[in-house]
């Protein structure tokens, strides 16, 4: 890699992310699409046609006026995008005081979204770690031993950088080894010549006492007594000795290591500044860690204190600025209009009386053959065995309403802050039987006339005789978001295995998946486990007559497990159920009442 290439890349080459030709991370797409906005009290979510392109993030009020131009847009480089705790379709953008709430037609389609976002944003540069090493600090590990590096160009001159001097160092240590071995020769040569003058000089003193002349047979001189001058030793001047400048090489050889001292120490100097330079950086960008985490957690902690006016969550959720008390308030005042405009509805209606169909045999003895047959059969028997158990003992049910006949009992039950009380009810009824009010329980024809929470329903698919799948949407009351509901309602007569004991009726509704409801962006999906299970007393009559209304009695055990999605506070959700669900049942066997009065008796 060269150094232009270290100076641009503040990572290795495996830590490069692929990209197109137009520089954009491979796998970066735009995206558009319809996403349910909330806009304000009045209207609420409304559906408009959002587009993710180049980093930004716009929406229209439909796909044919994106020629009019965009009503708003976020640029997503600084952009916080936040799933909602408790709704699976909902996400949050907020950029600093700018905040979308926006829906998705379902969680598939919001992780899609979200997943689109978060690869703009890393393209942008922004929120992701690859981001951080494409645009990172110039002064990478890499960088910092690059004569064209940041610090080496400001801190000190061209030409000494780490880098050339390390180059320098490579120079001085050949030029040096190649001295060492020069100086090596001559000093192994003079050590040899030594050892031969010494030899010789020991022959002479041998050759003075035997008075021999003081010449050598080989022809060669020494300095005689009286100073003449003789020829030196061979040893002494060979060619190999004669040819080194051993001045020079000194001269050299000392400029050599003052050079390396010298290299070493600006090194040293060098190692040590960007040591320095390296450390004030770190606790630079470490302080301003600091600052954003301090800031983030408090900017936290003011968002779970106060959501943003006109969001959805000022009406509904955790951090909602309603408190309790005013959540409770506005949830019963708008529970006493329902209850009014269904008084004065059943006031001004003028009832059409319709004559009960009586079906042939046991039509809703049977569960009829569906892909829905061994759960039916399955929820069934769950009721049988255990709504129909006492409730004494261990199961912890605490009565909550006694009126009249009328017993409600609750049991406490929470799981992730959502209130999930399972509430069974008991009451008798006089002059119904068990097969009259779980048909009219049953019948769609007559839900709209007995349930006043239903805004619409619709069947979405017929399985049998007796077994049909519902989708329907409840009215909203305010400050709560509108709940809708997908379920299977199935009707069955359980034969009693005693001839002493009553035969029983049950309604069994539960939710379940249909791809024709799937769930919708306005409403909340909630799910539901409601059983009503209908046994009739017949009391003889006197002499011969016959069993008439006055003979029968209808005792209900109605037993509701629903999880309603969303968040409220338990409290209210608590106070609602222990209101509405004995004025649901007074209500139903009334009409029921009503329904059969002088009708002939449908065991």
């Amino acid at each position: 890699m060269s150094d232009n290439q270290s100076w641009n890349s503040s990572g290795s080459e495996e830590d490069a992310e692929p990209r197109d030709e137009s520089g954009h991370l491979v796998g970066v797409v735009d995206l558009s699409g319809v996403l349910s906005k909330w806009t304000n009290y009045i209207h609420g979510w409304q559906d408009r046609w959002v587009v993710l392109k180049n980093n930004t993030l716009s929406y229209y009020k439909s796909q044919d006026e994106t020629e009019y131009g965009c009503r708003g847009s976020l640029c997503l480089s600084k952009a916080v995008i936040t799933p909602h705790e408790f709704d699976e379709c909902r996400l949050d953008i907020s950029v600093n005081d700018s905040v979308w709430y926006l829906r998705a037609q379902d969680p598939e389609h919001r992780h899609q979204w979200i997943d689109s976002i978060e690869l703009h944003r890393a393209d942008s540069g922004y929120g992701s770690e690859s981001s951080l090493r494409r645009h990172g600090s110039m002064l990478s590990l890499t960088s910092a031993t690059s004569g064209f590096s940041a610090t080496s160009t400001s801190s000190f001159k061209k030409g000494h950088s780490l880098r050339e001097k390390l180059a320098e160092m490579e120079t001085f240590r050949d030029i040096l080894c190649r001295q060492v071995d020069t100086l090596q020769k001559y000093f192994d040569s003079c050590s040899d010549a030594v050892s031969k003058d010494e030899l010789q000089r020991d022959k002479i003193v041998e050759d003075d006492e035997d008075d021999f002349p003081n010449t050598r047979t080989d022809g060669e001189f020494l300095h005689n007594n009286n100073g003449s001058k003789e020829k030196l030793f061979q040893s002494l001047s060979p060619k190999g000795i004669n040819g080194i400048d051993f001045k020079g090489e000194a001269i050299t050889f000392k400029a050599t290591t003052a050079g390396i001292l010298a290299t070493l120490s600006h090194c040293i100097d060098l190692m040590v500044k960007r040591e320095d330079s390296w450390q004030k950086r770190l606790d630079k960008e470490m302080e301003k860690r600091r600052r954003i985490e301090e800031g983030y957690k408090s900017a936290l902690n003011e968002l779970k204190k106060k959501s943003h006016f006109g969001g959805p969550d000022y009406e509904e959720g955790p951090n909602s600025l309603i408190n309790e008390d005013e959540f409770f308030d506005a949830v019963e005042a708008a529970l006493d209009r329902q209850d009014k405009i269904e008084e004065q509805s059943q006031t001004e209606k003028t009832r059409i009386q319709r004559s009960s169909p009586v079906p042939p045999g046991d039509v809703y003895s049977t569960s009829g053959t569906h892909r829905f047959s061994e759960k039916v059969e399955e929820m069934v028997q769950n009721h049988m065995t255990y709504s129909l158990q006492d409730v004494g003992g261990d199961a912890n049910w605490q009565l909550v309403v006694e009126e009249g006949e009328m017993k409600v009992y609750r049991r406490e039950v929470e799981e992730n802050g959502i209130v999930l009380d399972p509430l069974k009810a008991t009451h008798s009824v006089k002059g119904v039987t068990g097969h009259e009010v779980c048909h009219y329980f049953w019948d769609t024809a007559y839900r709209n006339d007995w349930e006043t929470t239903i805004e619409n329903f619709n069947v979405v698919e017929t399985l049998s005789d007796n077994a049909v799948i519902v989708y329907q949407t409840h009215k909203r009351v305010w400050p709560a978001s509108q709940r809708d509901v997908l379920y299977l309602s199935a009707m069955r007569k359980i034969m009693a295995n005693n001839e002493n004991d009553p035969d029983t009726w049950l309604v069994c509704n539960f939710s379940v998946d249909h791809d024709d409801a799937q769930p919708s962006n306005r409403c909340v999906r909630a799910k539901i486990n409601i059983g009503m299970i209908c046994q009739t007393l017949v009391s003889p009559p006197e002499g011969d007559k016959e069993i008439s209304r006055d003979n029968i009695l209808c005792k209900i055990t109605y037993v509701a497990n629903v999880n309603p999605g969303g968040w409220a506070p338990a409290s209210v959700l608590r106070a609602v159920a222990k209101r509405e669900y004995p004025k649901f049942l007074k209500r139903f066997t009334s009409y029921v009442q009503e329904k059969t009065a002088g009708k002939p008796i449908l065991f």
